[in-house]
C-alpha cells in the first residue's frame, strides 16, 4: 500500500452467508414459537451464523495485522460502527415504541378514554392497568404476577453498569499500555457479561414456572420477553466479541495507538448497557 491510496478490501462472501445464516435462524425460530416445529434447521441457523463471525472475525484480523488499514480505513470503520449502533437503536426504539403505544394509547382507549374510547365497547368489563394481568377477551389469559424489579433484574443491573466500568478500565488501561491490567479488567468484563445471561435464564424459568408470564400471557408476556429476549440476544453477541478481543488481547494484539477493534467493542456494549437500563425503568419498573 503506497502513502496516500485508499486499501479497498477484496470481495467477501461473508455479508451473504451472514444475511442467509440469519434469515433461517430467525424464520426457523418463528415456526417453533408458532408451529412448535423447525427447532433443527433452527439450531443450524445458529451454528451457521456462529461460524460466519468466526471467519468474518478471522479475516478482518488478518487484514489488520498485515498493516493494510490506513487512516482513511480507520475513518471507514469508525463510520460503520457509528451507523451499525445507530440502526440498533432504531431497532431497540421500535420495540420501546410499541411498549408506550400499548401502555399510553390502546389500554386507556378499551377502557373507553379518549377519541377512539368507542374501542370499550368491545369489552365493557375491562379495566385498563399495567402490567396487565388480566387481557380483554375470554381466550387470552394473562401472567399470575409480574416479576419483582428488585431481585434478579437489580442484580442484572449492577452486573452491567458494574461492566461499563470495568470495560472502561480496560480500555483506558490499554491505552496507555498497560496491557496485563486491560487483560485482567476485560476478563471480569466478560465474566459480568456471562452473570447476566445466566441470571436471566433463571429469571426466565421462573417467569415460565412460577409467573405464567408466557408468550401467550397478553400484551405484558408478549412485550416482556420481545424486550428482554432480543437485547439477552444483543448480550451474548457483545459477549462473544468481548471473548474474541480477549483471545486477541493475549496474542499480543492491540497498541496504545492501534485499537479500534477494541474500542468498537466497548461501543457496542456500552450501547447494551445503556439498553437495559431504559428496560429495567419501563419493563420493571414503571
Amino acid at each position: 500500500m503506497s502513502g496516500g491510496s485508499y486499501y479497498v478490501p477484496a470481495s467477501s462472501k461473508w455479508p451473504a452467508l451472514g444475511s442467509a445464516a440469519v434469515g433461517l435462524m430467525m424464520v426457523s425460530l418463528g415456526a417453533v414459537l408458532v408451529h412448535g416445529q423447525g427447532a433443527l434447521f433452527m439450531t443450524i441457523g445458529l451454528v451457521a451464523v456462529l461460524a460466519v463471525m468466526w471467519f468474518w472475525f478471522r479475516d478482518v484480523v488478518k487484514e489488520s495485522r498485515q498493516g493494510l488499514y490506513d487512516a482513511q480505513m480507520d475513518r471507514s470503520f469508525r463510520w460503520g460502527m457509528g451507523w451499525f449502533i445507530f440502526s440498533e437503536i432504531m431497532f431497540f426504539a421500535a420495540f420501546f415504541g410499541a411498549l408506550f403505544y400499548v401502555r399510553t394509547f390502546s389500554l386507556p382507549w378499551l377502557d373507553g378514554e379518549g377519541a377512539k374510547g368507542v374501542a370499550s365497547l368491545l369489552w365493557p368489563d375491562f379495566t385498563a392497568s399495567w402490567p396487565l394481568l388480566n387481557p380483554p377477551g375470554e381466550n387470552v389469559v394473562g401472567p399470575l404476577e409480574v416479576v419483582s424489579p428488585w431481585q434478579l433484574p437489580l442484580v442484572n443491573t449492577i452486573f452491567l453498569i458494574s461492566s461499563s466500568i470495568t470495560l472502561t478500565i480496560s480500555h483506558e488501561a490499554l491505552k496507555e499500555g498497560h496491557r496485563a491490567t486491560a487483560r485482567n479488567w476485560l476478563i471480569g468484563t466478560l465474566a459480568l457479561g456471562v452473570c447476566f445471561l445466566i441470571v436471566q435464564g433463571i429469571e426466565y424459568y421462573e417467569a415460565y414456572t412460577h409467573y405464567g408470564i408466557t408468550l401467550e400471557a397478553g400484551i405484558y408476556g408478549s412485550t416482556f420477553f420481545l424486550l428482554t429476549g432480543f437485547h439477552g440476544l444483543h448480550v451474548t453477541i457483545g459477549a462473544i466479541t468481548l471473548a474474541v478481543l480477549l483471545a486477541r488481547l493475549l496474542k499480543g494484539h492491540f497498541t496504545p495507538d492501534d485499537h479500534f477493534a477494541f474500542e468498537a467493542g466497548a461501543w457496542y456494549w456500552h450501547f447494551v448497557d445503556v439498553v437495559w437500563i431504559g428496560l429495567f425503568l419501563f419493563v420493571y419498573v414503571f
